[in-house]
């Protein structure tokens, strides 16, 4: 979920607990945990709003001083729906982090995620491309994700789909620029 810099510090603190989207449709859902550029959010709710009906508790609560601001700020089509969400910070570890950390791996551990891999590998529509992947960021950490993708032949932005699944799995960290292998995807490697 993509959330303006100017909003960010106020979600984290708890100070902002509405956003306001217009969007051709719904993009989250309620009760689910999203990861954004101020750590993990909880939308507790997502609603319709007309803006005509956009209340001025709403409006402060997603850190304006008046409707008419909120309105002002929205983006998109304006025959878009706008939608209200309530949302808060979630002031606690993001469970692929934790599972990256843990480089402890039982045999178990290290043929689920071949298995796992292999699955990916068999879905792929251009062939096989996890090893390949794991190995080239391995190499060169932190290193831009469009010179890693020009590297194994691939477009940037399904090399980056792809990556995220690998960090799903715990074997990859994102840096500021590029990735890195995790402990548990180093431990991964040397065992599998």
């Amino acid at each position: 979920m993509l959330i303006e810099r100017r909003l960010q510090a106020g979600i984290r603190d708890g100070s902002i607990t509405v956003m306001f989207r217009r969007w051709r449709r719904r993009q989250v859902t309620a009760g689910n945990v999203y990861r954004t550029p101020v750590g993990r959010v909880f939308v507790e709710s997502v609603n319709e709003v007309s803006p005509a009906r956009i209340r001025r508790a709403d409006a402060v609560a997603a850190g304006y001083r008046t409707v008419a601001e909120a309105v002002a700020d929205l983006r998109g089509d304006e025959s878009d729906p706008v939608y209200l969400l309530r949302l808060r910070h979630v002031d606690e570890p993001d469970p692929r982090d934790l599972l990256a950390n843990d480089a402890d791996l039982s045999t178990s551990d290290v043929q689920e995620i071949t298995r796992r891999l292999a699955r990916y590998d068999k879905a792929a529509t251009n062939g096989a491309w996890t090893a390949a992947t794991l190995d080239v960021i391995r190499r060169r950490p932190a290193v831009r994700a469009g010179d890693l993708a020009d590297e194994l032949g691939r477009e940037t932005m399904p090399f980056k789909v792809d990556v995220r699944k690998l960090k799903n799995l715990g074997l990859t960290l994102s840096l500021e620029k590029g990735y890195r292998l995790s402990p548990r995807g180093e431990a991964y490697l040397r065992l599998r």
